[in-house]
């Protein structure tokens, strides 16, 4: 494990840089997505696991429903297009009616794996959307899996659902066909049985028979297109509002049909938020001489950026980008964010490589594109990767039957 150093400043006095003492770092070992599963399984009597959520119960069967890009603040602000969502903000998180946190960066990759293992972003080792590869010095594109990269050596640990099936408890992952053979899924989701069912009610239906097929079971279940319509509308959007209302349909639906003893769960892998196509919230990076100084790599996303540097350029690297985006993004070096705890209360060795020299993450509505590298991200209209509200908190609905 590496040893994060002391946190150090050298800002320049003016701009004045945000405090990286005032970035929200996630609730990892009390509140956050790597803490979910961890805790419904000690519940159910799985070894090796404590509970680490403490304002949740146990439950004989638990099913997790993820919403990709339903953020917390997005249920709150709908409540006409989700009046079921609405009716169980007071059940999340145990009914304290509080949130939870997804991690840093708030993005899939990163999500499910956090989910899955049970493990902060700096052990599990998906710390971005891409990261570059310590052995090869590429861009790895941690949700698209390309290049091809060994995913067990990417990720080595089991995950929980892996553990829990081992444990004697029936484990099963309801999705879209799509995602069965999928890297992300081997490494962060498997364990049990995999079953493909292509409309979101048939995941709804399926969900529920398999919590009934075992005294204690695990279930998970997951619906993308809400972030789909995000991305490509906004959540500003009558498409997303439509997804919304669609969703809001299904989490009753399941809700519905839970067998006696069950415990269901709704949460989500990160908010969203919209941000406008002009030259005050986009900057890119492609155009921007200053920026690119001294860049080997451009990782990340546009609201949680990961910088590789050219050897030796790392401190200029790191004083431009402050100087330049430092009243809009906290700007920190990598050994700045492993001490904060950015990526957890740990980063493995083979982990350390993959995060940037410098890591930028938006506090304003503002976004960091590279229009000519990335053409299809920098397109997009709903965001998210960084540690605002908008983007970080997600809920944890409970239903119990």
């Amino acid at each position: 494990m590496v040893q994060p150093t002391a946190v150090t400043s050298g800002w320049p006095d003016d701009p004045a840089p945000l405090d990286l003492a005032t970035a929200p770092v996630p609730e990892y070992g009390t509140g956050s997505l790597a803490d979910v599963l961890p805790t419904l399984v000690a519940g159910q009597g799985a070894p090796g696991f404590a509970p680490r959520i403490a304002e949740l119960g146990p439950a004989d069967r638990n099913c997790v429903f993820l919403i990709d890009g339903l953020g917390w603040e997005q249920i709150r602000s709908h409540p006409d297009e989700a009046p079921y969502l609405t009716s169980l903000l007071g059940s999340s998180r145990g009914g304290t009616g509080r949130p939870i946190t997804a991690g840093f960066p708030a993005t899939t990759a990163t999500s499910l794996a956090s989910v899955g293992t049970g493990r902060v972003p700096g052990a599990h080792g998906l710390p971005g959307y891409t990261v570059r590869n310590p052995e090869t010095g590429e861009l790895m594109n941690q949700l698209r899996w390309k290049p091809w990269t060994s995913p067990k050596v990417w990720q080595p640990y089991p995950t929980v659902f892996q553990r829990a099936h081992e444990a004697g408890i029936h484990t099963a992952q309801v999705s879209s066909p799509i995602f069965q053979d999928t890297p992300l899924t081997k490494i962060a989701l498997s364990g049990g049985t995999f079953h493909g069912r292509l409309t979101g009610e048939e995941r709804m239906d399926y969900a529920a028979e398999q919590l009934a097929c075992g005294d204690r079971a695990l279930v998970y279940t997951y619906y993308s297109e809400l972030d789909g319509a995000g991305h490509r509308f906004g959540i500003d959007s009558d498409a997303w509002r439509g997804q919304l209302m669609f969703v809001d349909r299904l989490v009753q639906r399941l809700a519905e049909q839970l067998p006696p003893r069950s415990a269901l769960y709704v949460t989500a892998d990160h908010g969203m938020v919209d941000i406008p196509f002009d030259d005050q919230h986009r900057i890119d990076f492609d155009e921007d001489w200053e920026l690119r100084a001294g860049v080997a790599l451009l990782g990340g996303e546009g609201r949680a950026r990961h910088v590789y540097a050219v050897r030796g350029a790392a401190a200029d690297v790191l004083t431009c980008w402050r100087e330049v985006l430092g009243e809009q993004f906290w700007v920190a070096s990598r050994d700045e964010a492993i001490a904060l705890g950015w990526f957890g209360d740990e980063v493995d060795e083979r982990v350390y490589g993959r995060i940037g020299d410098v890591v930028a993450a938006a506090h304003d509505d503002v976004i960091i594109t590279a229009s000519v590298n990335e053409p299809h991200e920098s397109a997009m209209v709903g965001v998210h990767g960084s540690m605002t509200p908008a983007e970080q908190l997600v809920p944890l609905l409970e239903v119990r039957s």
